[in-house]
């Protein structure tokens, strides 16, 4: 049987034992995940999801795609040229388990992607002054 999950803005077809390069999840290596999208699972097709199903996995460590290089160049009067390389960090995954029905009442956690960059602390509010403070700068 097989199954067509959704993560990352990609679809992927598993079976049980695939072993997986998805977007960087938020989980560490050992930890257990499991993919609630599911497109498809074995004769069943979603509208979009399929209800109560779900993939189960394990995550065996976080990588780095290969170096992809960006090359931009700008002809004739213009002397410029720029040069970029990216890395897109991934998890590699280990498929344990292809779940019909049920998979919302497991206690295994969601396969969540990992936050590209953190919110900013929240500023801590001023204080108020009181309203003698207030007349004596108006009285100055």
């Amino acid at each position: 049987m097989f199954a067509v999950l959704k993560t990352g803005g990609k679809q992927y077809r598993v079976q049980a034992g695939d072993v997986l390069r998805v977007e960087k999840l938020n989980a560490e290596a050992g930890d257990k995940v499991q993919f609630n999208d599911v497109l498809m699972i074995g004769a069943t097709v979603g509208a979009p999801l399929v209800a109560g199903a779900a993939v189960q996995a394990e995550v065996i460590d976080t990588i780095k795609a290969d170096k992809v290089i960006t090359y931009v160049k700008r002809r004739r009067k213009h002397s410029s040229q720029r040069t970029r390389g990216h890395r897109q960090q991934l998890t590699l995954v280990r498929i344990t388990e292809l779940l019909e029905k049920g998979g919302d009442k497991t206690d295994v956690k969601a396969a969540v992607g990992a936050r590209t960059k953190l919110e900013p602390a929240a500023k801590p509010a001023k204080a108020k002054k009181s309203e003698a403070e207030v007349s004596a700068e108006d009285a100055n």
